[in-house]
């Protein structure tokens, strides 16, 4: 049982869109990710995703509305459906996911990480 500081994780890494795992429980990673810019459109088909804001403001596009959150803010994006964080500036998020879920996805491209680093 370590007690774990955010902030000083947030400073292991500079590379943005590639999730870094802190945690696991009950089957769940406990995920750090730094993000600026576009992601690509993709869903989870078996999996919830949450997404907390540390720091920044994120938006999120969906098929048929556009949310945007804060720092302090969570959102829970239901399993199957289709969204695309966007950053304009850097975001600072920790995602709460099932061990197999796919980082983009079944969706592959030159944003998806299939190995996650253990911080």
């Amino acid at each position: 049982m370590d007690i774990i500081n955010i902030n000083q994780k947030f400073s292991l890494f500079e590379d943005r869109w590639h999730p870094k795992i802190i945690a696991e429980l009950n089957g769940q990673y406990v995920k750090l990710a730094k993000l600026k810019g576009e992601f690509i459109w993709h869903n989870h088909e078996h999996e919830d995703e949450l997404f907390y804001i540390v720091k920044g403001n994120l938006t999120i596009e969906f098929k048929d509305e556009i949310k945007e959150f804060h720092e302090g803010e969570m959102l829970v994006i239901p399993k199957g459906v289709d969204h695309r964080p966007i950053a304009l500036e850097e975001v600072w998020v920790m995602l709460f996911e099932p061990v197999d879920t796919k980082h983009t996805g079944d969706i592959t491209s030159e944003l998806t990480v299939t190995e996650l680093e253990k911080i």
